[in-house]
């Protein structure tokens, strides 16, 4: 059994859309139970609709609920401890669960997870990693929006937990991964990224194959199965990504709808624009992994429907079931046992 804990009060829309894309994530991973934390007469009106999932799940009440526009000190402040966000966490760091969803407040629960389940060893700062669609199919990329700004060191720890990822994901033995920068040759881009670079050749890891430096359309091509670069331009690329792929949609159905023979050709070819469409469903590929805490943390858009929401219970489910954490830990032990001197002003 996967055990997952929910965050019932988290997102636009609360338990009228987590109950139901935890029914649908339930459908197809009949192996999960749920822990569910959330305001008892909100969530239990939701809950009574859904009997099979009810009968899989145990609910915790808190009075305490989140919202979308709090601090992070602020959400720290009132709901450590009390709050369905907080005890969904607190459920992995005790072994009561797996692996945690929400859909609440990004900044609240990295917070929250951060000060709860504590990073690893070795690790300075957890990264946000984003499932990618792309012409070859997936690819991960971060960070997209953990912290701003990255050395060196930073984005080599990024590149092994977004490696281990890929393998628990994926199923890949050894993922390849690029750091991104504004060209491909060496003598391009920051410092920080060419260090990076030069750290991660030179440090021949063996739980992944590094490619050298991508640039932005090498994210979309699929050119490596792992995207590494700071959260600030990590942020903007998946964002610019979204809203490309809502402008393209937008674009379609004005054209489709301009004139009778649009009309038509519409028709004629509707079931290359239904793949289209799936292709750019955003529902489909939902779900960011914290990545380089003491546990699994999962954060949904909040804004997602049912089936969004279930899909991020699926990516949680991979994370757990694949064993996650155990292989960031064994990839930070292998690197950190051979490390090498570090690169800058300090190795004089």
């Amino acid at each position: 059994m996967i055990r997952i804990s929910l965050d019932l009060m988290g997102g636009d829309f609360g338990p009228e859309v987590v109950v139901p894309g935890a029914a649908k994530a339930l459908d197809r991973h009949p192996d999960i139970t749920f822990v569910m934390y959330g305001q008892k007469e909100r969530c239990e009106a939701v809950l009574a609709k859904y009997p099979k999932l009810r009968e899989k799940s145990v609910f915790h009440e808190c009075e305490v609920a989140i919202s979308m526009d709090e601090k992070p000190s602020q959400a720290l402040r009132r709901g450590r401890y009390v709050s369905s966000m907080w005890r969904s966490i607190e459920a992995v760091k005790t072994g009561g669960a797996d692996v945690v969803v929400s859909a609440g407040n990004t900044g609240a629960l990295m917070a929250m997870a951060k000060f709860c389940l504590r990073t690893m060893a070795n690790i300075e700062r957890p990264a946000i990693a984003a499932i990618w669609p792309t012409l070859r199919g997936e690819s991960i990329v971060l960070d997209v929006g953990a912290t701003i700004g990255a050395d060196a060191q930073q984005l080599l720890d990024f590149a092994l937990m977004g490696g281990a990822m890929a393998r628990a994901l994926f199923e890949i033995e050894r993922p390849t991964v690029g750091l991104l920068n504004v060209g491909v040759e060496e003598i391009k881009g920051q410092e920080e990224v060419k260090d990076a670079g030069r750290l991660i050749r030179e440090a021949n890891l063996e739980s992944l194959e590094y490619y050298g430096f991508v640039e932005g359309d090498d994210i979309g091509k699929g050119t490596v199965d792992v995207v590494v670069t700071e959260g600030f331009s990590g942020n903007i690329a998946l964002k610019a990504a979204e809203g490309t792929a809502k402008q393209i949609g937008a674009y379609l159905r004005a054209a489709m709808s301009r004139t009778l023979l649009a009309r038509i050709g519409y028709v004629l070819a509707k079931g290359a624009f239904d793949l289209l469409r799936e292709k750019l469903d955003p529902s489909k590929v939902n779900g960011g992994v914290f990545l380089g805490l003491n546990g699994i943390v999962i954060k949904s858009h909040g804004g997602a429907n049912a089936e969004a929401f279930a899909a991020a219970i699926d990516v949680g489910y991979d994370m757990a079931k694949n064993g996650l954490t155990q292989k960031i830990e064994n990839d930070l032990k292998r690197y950190h046992a051979k490390r090498l001197p570090p690169i800058g002003p300090e190795a004089a």
